[in-house]
C-alpha cells in the first residue's frame, strides 16, 4: 500500500510528536520576503483532510491541518501578503497572495463550537515536535478533488496503514466535541 500517496508528511510514515512541545514558526513557500506566522503552542486535533477546501502541497490527494487556539497565532512577518481566501466561509483562510499557502484560518462566528480556534498546517514549520495527526477526516471527498472513485478502497486502506483511521467526516471525539456544543447552545445538556 505504500504506493498510495495521502501527503509528503505521513507517506513514509507518521511521526511522533514531541511531549511538552511549545509551538513554532510556519513560513510560507515564498522563497523572498515569506510570510511567518508564530504558532504559541502545540497543536490540537492534527489529521489529514481530504476536502477541497484546505490548502494541499502540490501533488498531494490530503492536506494535514489542526487547530491551535487563535490567541496563539500571531503573524511575525509579512503579513501584507495574506488576504481571506472565501470571506463566507466558516474558516477565514489566510493565504499568501504570492505562493497560495494558506497560512491560518481563524473560525469568529458567532455561536459555532470553533470559534476561538484557528487552523493551521503544521507542515509548514522547520520546527519538528508538532502532535502527529491521528485521524483522516472527510475521506470521500478526495473524490469531488478529482480522484478516481475506483481508488478509495486503496486509500482507506493505506490511511489504516499509516495508523490515520478513515471518516467521512470528523473524528468521534470531535463529532461529539461539536453535538455536546450545540445540545448546550440548545439548553439540551447543561
Amino acid at each position: 500500500m505504500a504506493s498510495v500517496s495521502i501527503h509528503p508528511s505521513v507517506d513514509g510514515g507518521v511521526k511522533p510528536g514531541k511531549a511538552g512541545f511549545a509551538g513554532g514558526t510556519l513560513t510560507c513557500h515564498c522563497k523572498t520576503d515569506p510570510v511567518v506566522v508564530q504558532i504559541g503552542s502545540d497543536c490540537l486535533h492534527n489529521h489529514v483532510c481530504g476536502c477541497t477546501k484546505c490548502w494541499k502541497p502540490a501533488g498531494a490527494a490530503f492536506s494535514m491541518v489542526s487547530v491551535v487556539t487563535s490567541d496563539n497565532v500571531k503573524v511575525m512577518q509579512n503579513g501584507d501578503k495574506l488576504a481571506v481566501v472565501d470571506a463566507g466561509a466558516l474558516i477565514q483562510r489566510h493565504a499568501c497572495k504570492v505562493c497560495g499557502v494558506h497560512m491560518h484560518g481563524p473560525v469568529t462566528r458567532p455561536n459555532h463550537p470553533f470559534t476561538g480556534l484557528s487552523f493551521i498546517h503544521t507542515e509548514l514549520s522547520g520546527t519538528e515536535g508538532f502532535a502527529a495527526p491521528t485521524f483522516a477526516a472527510f475521506v470521500s471527498s478526495v473524490i469531488e478533488g478529482g480522484t478516481d472513485p475506483a481508488k478509495m478502497d486503496g486509500i482507506r486502506a493505506r490511511l489504516s496503514e499509516l495508523g490515520l483511521p478513515p471518516y467521512d467526516a470528523l473524528s468521534p471525539g470531535l463529532m461529539d466535541y461539536i453535538a455536546t456544543f450545540t445540545a448546550k447552545a440548545n439548553g439540551v445538556l447543561k
